[in-house]
């Protein structure tokens, strides 16, 4: 399990700038916004007064005064009473309204963005974080950054602006009086304070148990035919459990100190009124306020304290917010070691000619140091020439898989150089390298939706006549054709319902739909399937492999006879280089491997 590093302030306003430059493209919603909310605040403050007004006039007036006037003050009230509410009907609406639309735009933009950082992210990224951590960045702390725009910030304002407003109207009313209320506030800050530090030390811990939960969530499901193979559910659930606890105890922290505000804020907002009642209510026998007034006033500082309450659901979002941001904006500001020159080469079309230059690479950054003991290719030094066929061979570890990674500039060397047609791969425009390599993996990615889908990739300038014409061509259109569906049928998941062969065939003929005549990888395409399955896949590559540079990663030596040149690998360093004939004849690491494979089959 990774860690998530604890955010140390409560508010930073740097993270906080980041965030609203998302919203500037929507100034204008941002506008609309404000001033509907400057006019529910108006309007909620008028209320009281309104019911002073319909108290002194008409249902307690000092003097005695007609009837008919006191309903037509009264008729004056219920009016201006609808009229009003229908006011902040629709303000909250268009400010309701437009904030979640401001929300959900700003979701999409810090979605998006999140996303294509994580396309052009470099692979080495991916194996030192786990999918779940990510996943986490997208999704749940994508959410927080919304509540902050959202409910944090607008609604702090709005707070912010009903406090001042009451408070305005209060001193207006009676400023004695007001004074008098105010007095508890220092009390209610000290108090917010404590507590505020107390939320922010849980909070932080939330989120790091959150990004556990989520983490350990994804191995599970991921790996659920591993745990049901070696019937580990029961050691599993408890793995879960314990992380599941730790997030379920922290929530329980942070509410406890939720919980701790409100009967605080309650409890000095019942007092306050319970003092205002006899000191107003003293007022008003003594005829120094009117009974309207008090009434208003009691009103007054009941809303007093609602914003205030309010504003500590706004310092749990800040908390969240910035936990969130610094962890989104660290994703978004990770260097992205595999880049373009701003020089790079544009190419059309690759002659094949590839040549490792004395090379030496670790997975490691580029700044790292290496030990000894982590370099996975040692010095390796060999060249293929256009339209050869290579296989390269050996232990697992050697070395293999990570020197076809470099020939797609997957992963940059740390010494030497890998050549295509003469120029280093660190010279060509990545999209041009890649969209002239073709690979098809051992274990094949197939994404959820159709085969037709599958095979082109969204590339809908391939026509469907070359669709089927590649896949007869590598063999596939027969299984295909036989399904119920054919190339509309839909595959699940990684392409569930498929044999491991039928999954490489598509592959296959994937890579060679995508027109990759220049350089063709296979990476032990057969090392999962059964005999006769692996020579229809043989067949197909001999065919894919006519007149193309290819290099072959060999599983089984028995497949290999024919290519133009093996090469040896053993601990990184290649140690042995012919054809098949050759390396068995000279008796060496090769020959050895050979016979320990047939003496295994036989």
């Amino acid at each position: 399990m990774y860690e998530d590093e604890a955010f140390k302030k409560s508010f930073d306003p740097k993270l906080a700038r980041r965030i609203l430059r998302y919203t500037y493209p929507y100034w204008k919603v941002i506008l609309i916004a404000l001033l509907a909310l400057l006019v529910t605040t108006l309007t909620a403050n008028v209320f009281p007064l309104i019911l002073k007004f319909a108290i002194d006039r008409a249902i307690v007036p000092v003097e005695a005064a007609a009837l008919a006037e006191r309903y037509h003050y009264l008729l004056i009230a219920s009016l201006l009473f609808i009229f009003v509410r229908l006011l902040d009907f629709v303000a909250r609406y268009v400010e309701t309204y437009s904030l979640a639309w401001l929300g959900q735009h700003v979701l999409f933009d810090l979605r998006s963005d999140i996303f294509r950082k994580v396309q052009r992210l470099h692979l080495a990224y991916f194996d030192h974080t786990p999918v779940g951590r990510l996943l986490t960045r997208i999704t749940s702390d994508v959410d927080a950054i919304n509540q902050f725009i959202t409910g944090g910030l607008v609604g702090f304002l709005a707070d912010f602006f009903m406090l001042v407003g009451i408070m305005g109207f209060m001193l207006y009313l009676n400023a004695h009086m007001a004074l008098l209320t105010f007095v508890v506030m220092p009390v209610l800050l000290w108090a917010t304070t404590r507590i505020r530090t107390g939320m922010r030390d849980a909070y932080r811990l939330m989120r790091i148990k959150l990004a556990r939960v989520n983490a350990s969530l994804q191995e599970n499901l991921s790996g659920v035919e591993t745990i049901q193979l070696f019937t580990r559910e029961e050691r599993q659930e408890k793995r879960f459990d314990e992380v599941n606890r730790e997030l379920r105890d922290a929530w329980v922290l942070v509410i406890w100190w939720f919980s701790m505000f409100y009967p605080i804020v309650s409890f000095l907002g019942e007092a306050t009124v319970a003092a205002m009642l006899w000191y107003g209510g003293g007022a008003v026998i003594r005829g120094a306020v009117t009974f309207g007034l008090l009434v208003a006033f009691l009103d007054y500082v009941r809303n007093f304290f609602k914003p205030l309450q309010d504003m500590s659901d706004k310092f749990n979002i800040f908390q969240a917010a910035m936990a969130s941001a610094e962890r989104i904006f660290k994703l978004l500001d990770t260097p992205e070691q595999i880049t373009d020159k701003p020089d790079a080469l544009p190419v059309k079309s690759f002659a094949g000619d590839i040549r490792f230059d004395h090379v030496w690479f670790a997975y490691k950054g580029p700044d790292e140091p290496v030990s000894d003991e982590e370099w996975v290719l040692r010095d390796v030094d060999f060249h293929v020439r256009p339209g050869e066929k290579v296989a390269l061979v050996g232990a697992t570890g050697a070395g293999k898989t990570s020197t076809v990674s470099l020939i797609a500039r997957f992963y940059d060397v740390q010494k030497g150089r890998v050549l295509m047609d003469g120029h280093d791969v660190r010279d060509y425009r990545q999209r041009d390298l890649r969209r002239a390599i073709g690979i098809v993996l051992q274990d094949p990615f197939l994404f959820s939706g159709t085969i037709e889908f599958n095979l082109r990739l969204g590339d809908e300038s391939i026509p469907m006549e070359r669709v089927v014409e590649v896949c007869r061509f590598v063999g596939a259109h027969e299984f295909i054709e036989k399904l119920l569906q054919g190339y509309q049928t839909v595959l699940s998941e990684r392409g569930g319902g498929l044999s491991t062969g039928q999954k490489q065939l598509i592959a296959l003929a994937r890579a060679v739909l995508h027109n990759p005549d220049i350089l063709l990888i296979l990476d032990e395409a057969t090392a999962s399937v059964d005999a006769e399955t692996e020579r229809q896949i043989q067949r197909a590559m001999e065919r894919v492999m006519e007149g193309r540079t290819s290099i072959i990663i060999a599983h089984r030596l028995s497949t290999i006879q024919g290519v133009d040149r093996i090469l040896v690998f053993r601990k990184g360093r290649i140690v042995e280089e012919g054809t098949h004939a050759e390396l068995l004849a000279a008796g060496g690491y090769y020959a050895r491997l050979y016979e320990l494979q047939y003496a295994e089959a036989g």
